[in-house]
């Protein structure tokens, strides 16, 4: 998940980055951010880390 951290870390306007690994299910990441983030950086920046987004409930 480190990888996740390194990429949502590069978002401009990101401050923190904070992962809840969930072996076997799934994992929660939190994202400070200066600024709103557009949902589509997120979700590519996740991809290009290697795992996808799942709907938040």
């Amino acid at each position: 998940m480190s990888s996740v951290s390194e990429e949502l870390s590069e978002l401009p306007g990101v401050g923190t980055v904070d992962v809840d690994l969930r072996s076997g299910g799934l994992s929660r990441v939190t994202v400070g951010s200066a600024a709103p983030l557009d949902a589509e950086s997120v979700r590519q920046a996740v991809e290009d880390a290697g795992y996808r987004l799942a709907p938040v409930s």
